[in-house]
């Protein structure tokens, strides 16, 4: 236990003089004796946690506590001793340096802290060294700097080292106490290794259809280093016709890849040889020594023979032809050949899509294009079909070209006026007076142009009337030869001219300019143009005479529809709405009794009109007052016909007052005379059957005898 002395000269030997301290850990890390003075260390002190304490002394009186002088103030400072080693904080460590560096290269420094005193003693005083990491890389023992120890270090060969370093107090003699850490030193790629192809020779096989900028082989030139520093480029610097191949570097794999530029054509050429080279794309100029970055290697193409389509010798073609050439007139041939070496015959067909009217034909065989209809440039100036070309032995190899017909004009249109002109002639107009411009078109196009020529009918030349005058620009004027045009005399005139154009042969048309007479003001602007409007009376003009008209005939109207209605308001109505059977077709499901039912309906509408001679109830309607039919059944005169019938029976239904005031439907179960035979009927005949003689029957052929012998059986039962 630590200790100090306190003394004072009061101590004289004295039993009443006593010792007190106070201050920092004074009772507690600090006591004194009360009768020597002496300070006693009552546990054990750490420098590293309190390096001085400050505390304060002084003698009182023991049996009055009271001060035998004043306080004194003193420290105690605590005696470093090596008690702490060395350590590294944030430890492990990691460090870069670039590969192949040169010998010194300084590649981190890492430091260890003592918590010794570095003043007193060489507690702190730090010295470094290499456990582990040697050969390859040297610490400074001072400033602890490391550094690389061996020349030509290859990342490729080892990319990895681990580094223990110590440091150690007491200078590094005996007793020292020390502490460690790890160091993992990475180096870092440099551009050290050029591309290297994994083969000097690359052979490929490639079908001769392979399209523009399809990949047909992939090379690859390794390089041992990585990131950056391995991307390579790639190009073709030798090779017979290396315009037909290129090559592109694949970004993801570093692949070179070999594409077509051209088509390839196995009949032409069957194989390809080519020298491609890989370089570096970034060049590090202090490894220029190592020899140059760059490979090259050696590819052979096989070109595969494939069945191509057959190949026009254009494609696309332009003929000609004029309009209104006869049918099958050749416009002009295509012509297409197969390019295998195995060549196949060829067959022709015109797309139809392309020649919905079918207006063209292609011989199958020599593609000679022919017109399967006459054609009119005024309807189609051009017409594009599709032509496709065939192999005999595979149909499926087809060929498109596309053919443009133009049709040529010839001189088949006659020129026409431009519009229909109708010119207006002014009463009061001066002689020589331009009447009408009129100008003509064609639908025709001559190479140079239109021109026309226009002239009066041959009938019309030396008219008193009108004449013409040529403009000189393909148009004419119609002149009035005098003022005397009057609307009372003549309204309208018809000027027939011929227009002639200058074809070969010309065309021409005969036009009609129609001219009207109107009235005009003094300034020539026409006013009227009619003759009505002539003679209409001042002041009542032809809008108010149509708007008098229009009244009358509503006035008209109105009295017809009210006479209408009063008429059927007086008429009675004798059938009930619910009973009304107008335009309806009754239908009743009953067969009837056959001649013995005589309940069913009225037989007497079937009677002949012979032997009725009287009223005949009417079944279409329900009478409300019921007459007494009038007294028959006997027979009337043989005089009566069809007619006189009809008559008898519209003269009743006239006359009825029961009768609808509509049309009703009139049985006439009647077939009149004439027959030799008479009625085959037995209703209600008038004579009996024996009196009945069927032997005639056998006269009107086979059919009637059998019907004549089946009435002969039956007479001859009844009399038996």
């Amino acid at each position: 236990m630590a200790r100090d002395l306190l003394h004072t000269d009061l101590d004289i030997g004295g039993k009443n003089i006593k010792y007190v301290l106070a201050g920092e850990g004074a009772g507690t890390i600090f006591a004194i004796n009360e009768k020597t003075g002496d300070i006693h260390a009552m546990k054990r002190l750490d420098r590293e946690e309190k390096a001085e304490y400050t505390l304060t002394a002084q003698v009182i009186n023991r049996d009055t506590n009271e001060p035998m002088e004043p306080p004194s103030e003193f420290t105690i400072k605590v005696q470093d001793i090596n008690d702490n080693a060395p350590e590294f904080i944030g430890g492990p460590f990691h460090a870069t340096v670039p590969e192949m560096s040169q010998v010194g290269t300084f590649v981190t420094k890492v430091t260890a802290t003592d918590a010794d005193d570095p003043v007193y003693g060489n507690s702190a005083r730090l010295v470094y060294s290499i456990l582990e990491g040697q050969p390859y890389f040297s610490i400074d023992a001072n400033t602890a700097d490391i550094k690389v120890a061996l020349h030509a270090m290859d990342r490729e060969m080892r990319e990895e080292y681990l580094v223990v370093i110590q440091a150690k107090d007491m200078g590094g003699h005996m007793g020292g106490l020390s502490g460690t850490t790890t160091i993992t030193i990475t180096l870092t790629d440099v551009n050290d290794n050029p591309p290297k192809f994994s083969k000097n020779l690359y052979e490929f096989v490639i079908p001769e259809e392979l399209g523009i900028g399809k990949a047909g082989g992939k090379v690859k030139a390794n390089d041992r280093d990585i990131g950056e520093n391995a991307r390579s480029t790639y190009s073709i610097i030798d090779g017979d016709e290396k315009d037909v191949f290129e090559i592109i570097t694949d970004p993801q794999t570093q692949e070179g890849v070999i594409q077509l530029r051209k088509p390839l054509d196995f009949e032409m050429k069957k194989s390809y040889s080519l020298k491609v080279e890989a370089t570096n794309v970034h060049f590090d100029p202090q490894f220029s020594s190592s020899g140059p970055f760059r490979d090259t290697a050696t590819v052979k193409i096989a070109v595969e023979d494939s069945d191509e389509p057959p190949v026009f010798s254009k494609s696309s073609y332009l003929l000609q032809v004029h309009e209104n050439e006869s049918i099958d007139t050749v416009i002009g041939q295509v012509a297409a050949r197969d390019p295998d070496s195995a060549t196949s015959l060829i067959r022709y067909f015109i797309d139809r899509h392309t020649d919905l009217e079918r207006q063209f034909n292609v011989d199958v065989d020599d593609g000679r294009i022919t017109l399967a209809k006459p054609l009119d440039r005024e309807t189609d100036m051009w017409h594009n079909i599709t032509v496709t070309a065939t192999e005999v032995r595979n149909h499926s190899q087809i060929s498109r070209a596309i053919v443009a017909i133009r049709v040529l004009d010839i001189n088949d249109n006659a020129p026409e006026f431009a519009t229909e002109f109708e010119a207006y002639l002014c009463e009061n107009g001066k002689p020589g007076q331009v009447i009408q411009t009129v100008s003509a078109v064609d639908k025709d196009d001559p190479k140079n142009g239109h021109s026309f020529f226009y002239s009066l009918v041959p009938e019309m030349l030396n008219n008193p009337n009108f004449t013409i005058k040529n403009n000189g620009d393909n148009s004419i004027s119609v002149l009035a030869k005098h003022d005397m045009f009057r609307r009372q005399r003549q309204e309208m005139y018809y000027l027939p001219i011929v227009v002639k154009d200058n074809g070969n042969p010309p065309m021409s048309s005969t036009n009609t300019l129609t001219i009207r007479v109107c009235g005009c003001s003094k300034e020539g602007i026409v006013q009227s143009c009619n003759v009505e409007a002539y003679v209409l009376p001042i002041g009542l003009s032809m809008g108010a005479l149509i708007a008098i008209l229009a009244c009358i005939i509503l006035l008209l109207v109105i009295v017809v529809l009210f006479v209408t209605l009063r008429r059927h308001k007086n008429e009675p109505l004798i059938i009930k709405d619910d009973e009304d059977v107008r335009e309806n077709i009754i239908r009743y499901d009953d067969e009837g009794g056959g001649e013995e039912d005589t309940e069913a309906f009225d037989i007497a509408t079937l009677q002949n009109p012979d032997g009725i001679n009287g009223y005949l109830p009417r079944k279409d309607i329900k009478p409300d007052l019921q007459f007494m039919p009038r007294q028959g059944q006997h027979s009337g005169p043989n005089g009566v016909d069809v007619d006189e019938f009809i008559n008898v029976r519209l003269h009743e239904a006239d006359n009825d007052p029961t009768a609808p005031p509509y049309d009703s439907i009139q049985i006439y179960g009647y077939e009149g005379r004439g027959s030799v035979a008479g009625s085959l009927s037995s209703l209600e005949t008038s004579s009996s059957d024996s009196d009945q003689n069927y032997d005639y029957l056998r006269e009107w052929g086979p059919r009637f005898r059998r019907l004549g012998e089946l009435y002969a059986v039956g007479e001859s039962d009844k009399e038996t």
